[in-house]
């Protein structure tokens, strides 16, 4: 069990909602249910190079009551999106790790991993990883331009975890192949704790109702109602940021999307003139185009409104990708908004053979 720093960063009485704020103890590991082995704690860092199209993951997944670590590195552009064509890739699962004495202000993925060391409580860290048999490494520094994030709890995509996003500045150098590039982007982190990846108990799948139709909105291309199709598990997150004042951040519910292809926004925020709103999910959508030949995300228009009456639009299109289980794609995408160009991803997450079936009405001839 990892060190018993609690999970409340609001008194017990007080109900958490996506204002409440998070506070430095949630730097920290958060001790979830001592009997269940599936309690996972994350922390994701990424940043790009734009000039190269180069985009990069560090992501580590501890299971603190079970004692192990799963943790990936990669890095991809432009030559190639599949594990064995990237840049650079490695992953590690159910490495063992002393939970006990672990601390996630200052901690290194064991087997090899990369490293976090807090410097400044939710604001500034350290990231370090190499790996000399490659001649790779990384070392940046992240600083969170704003407080962490927090969404409203019991909305999807968040049911059951708790989740934060935060913007920074991110600097520092990447060694490639021995080449060292300098990196200096805004980029996002985020964090989650919650179960992840227990298996469903058999028979314990709630009963589809009747008259609940598997497409809410029909019509539209065939394509795109497969893509709409709902209880498939879709997740799609978008965002992209010029600097420190300009830029937004999304998730998609692609299922709630109309027959013309929109789909709703229903959490996230617009950047704009340094100040940070939420999205107004009843006015916020997007809409994307797939590429035919890969069925990827290809140029994407966005839509948004925030709580306060301020609007954008945001005009986007993938420079590069990574596929790692033939299930959708994360881009490094250019976008253009507010007269000004910016910088960041799209995770369009699927299961692998829904996406398939989608694809295949993608590149139908008749």
């Amino acid at each position: 069990m990892a060190r018993p720093v609690t999970d409340e960063t609001v008194n017990d009485d007080q109900t958490v909602t996506a204002d409440t704020p998070f506070t430095p103890r949630d730097d920290c590991f958060h001790p979830g249910p001592a009997d269940d082995p599936y309690w996972t704690e994350t922390t994701w860092w990424s940043f790009n190079i734009p000039e190269r199209g180069i985009g990069c993951w560090l992501h580590g997944a501890f299971h603190t009551n079970r004692g192990t670590a799963t943790w990936r590195v990669y890095v991809w552009d432009p030559r190639g999106a599949r594990p064995g064509e990237l840049r650079y890739h490695r992953m590690e699962t159910e490495v063992p790790f002393d939970a006990s004495s672990a601390d996630l202000r200052d901690i290194t993925a064991p087997g090899g991993g990369f490293s976090v060391r807090m410097l400044t409580p939710l604001r500034d860290y350290r990231i370090e990883y190499a790996d000399a048999d490659a001649d790779f490494a990384i070392e940046l520094g992240f600083h969170g331009v704003h407080d962490p994030r927090r969404y409203t709890p019991g909305e999807p995509p968040f049911m059951e975890h708790t989740h934060l996003d935060q913007l920074g500045h991110v600097t520092g150098t990447l060694t490639l192949a021995g080449e060292r590039i300098a990196i200096d982007c805004y980029s996002i982190r985020d964090r989650s704790w919650a179960p992840r990846g227990a298996p469903r108990p058999a028979g314990t799948r709630p009963p589809k109702a009747a008259d609940t139709p598997r497409v809410l909105h029909p019509g539209g291309p065939r394509w795109r109602q497969i893509e709409r199709e709902r209880g498939r598990g879709r997740i799609q997150y978008i965002f992209g940021h010029a600097d420190a004042d300009t830029g937004f951040l999304a998730f998609a519910r692609v299922a709630d999307g109309d027959a013309d292809g929109w789909s709703p926004l229903n959490h996230g925020w617009l950047l704009r003139d340094g100040r940070f709103e939420r999205l107004d999910k009843s006015a916020s959508v997007m809409k994307n185009f797939r590429d035919p030949a890969t069925g990827w995300s290809a140029q994407m228009d966005v839509h948004l409104t925030d709580l306060t009456g301020r609007t954008m639009t945001a005009e986007g299109y993938s420079v590069s990708h990574i596929s790692e289980h033939d299930g959708g794609s994360t881009a490094l995408m250019r976008w253009e908004f507010a007269d000004r160009i910016g910088w960041g991803e799209d995770q369009d997450i699927w299961h692998p053979g829904h996406f398939a079936r989608m694809r295949d009405a993608l590149q139908a001839l008749r």
